[in-house]
């Protein structure tokens, strides 16, 4: 899992520099087929009215709960080992036991951006167009392609692609192409699947989802799975400390 996050971060670096929920969004500039993605997650107003986020990551050892600020985007990482997180201005970590050893910038969201689809492939600065399906195992599932604004954080030549099921419009996998800062190379995407939800607050999120192994541009099974317990969404914002480096540890 350590190796498939340092894989993937130069990707999801760029929405946590542009990601802002909004209070007043122009839903006209969302294509129809995503609009009814995010309805049959919940919708934005819903997950609009939503302050605060939190899951729980089972992990070997000790779990790790994570906490976000949904509409600031301040954030915190605890175990027992350890916290990272984001005040509002800088990354920041807190070795409790000389354990954590990686760079907060690049660790504090990582796992939010995985974790908020689709909701967050609905913020500023984003494109989006019809692109081919993904077949698997006899279902077409429609596919609508994320591109940035040039400008756009690190990595505005990264693409992304929202796959869903027609029956339901329920997002079922995730493809990504990351760049790192560098050019696009040629390739088929990486791909994760969504497939495993539940209702919280009105909302529905993932409660697992799975990298898949690719071979010769063809899935062929799963590589790794991440499960997301003691999911939490409220409308209350906890106190700006609690985001903070001294306040790790404090509920």
């Amino acid at each position: 899992m350590k190796n498939l996050l340092l894989g993937v971060f130069g990707s999801f670096v760029l929405f946590a520099c542009t990601s802002q929920p909004q209070s007043n969004r122009n839903m006209d500039r969302y294509p129809e087929e995503l609009v009814k993605v995010l309805n049959a997650h919940g919708g934005l107003e819903k997950w609009d009215e939503m302050k605060t986020l939190q899951y729980t990551i089972p992990k070997e050892g000790a779990d790790e709960v994570h906490t976000i600020d949904l509409h600031s985007r301040m954030d915190r990482v605890e175990s027992p080992a350890y916290a990272i997180g984001f005040d509002g201005t800088a990354a920041w970590s807190k070795d409790k036991a000389e354990e954590y050893k990686g760079d907060p910038a690049f660790r504090h969201d990582l796992m939010f951006y995985f974790y908020a689809m689709p909701f967050v492939l609905a913020d500023e600065g984003i494109n989006y167009r019809t692109t081919e399906p993904l077949v698997y195992e006899g279902t077409s599932y429609p596919g609508i392609e994320i591109t940035f604004n040039g400008g756009v954080g690190s990595s505005p030549s990264d693409v992304y692609i929202l796959y869903y099921d027609p029956s339901d419009y329920k997002m079922a996998w995730l493809g990504y192409k990351a760049t790192f800062g560098k050019e696009l190379k040629p390739g088929p995407p990486s791909v994760i699947k969504y497939d495993q939800w539940t209702d919280v607050s009105g909302v529905t999120l993932p409660t697992s989802i799975a990298w898949q192994k690719i071979e010769e541009g063809e899935i062929v099974g799963e590589r790794n799975r991440v499960d997301f317990t003691g999911i939490t969404l409220t409308k209350e914002s906890k106190p700006s400390s609690f985001y903070s480096k001294e306040g790790a540890g404090e509920e």
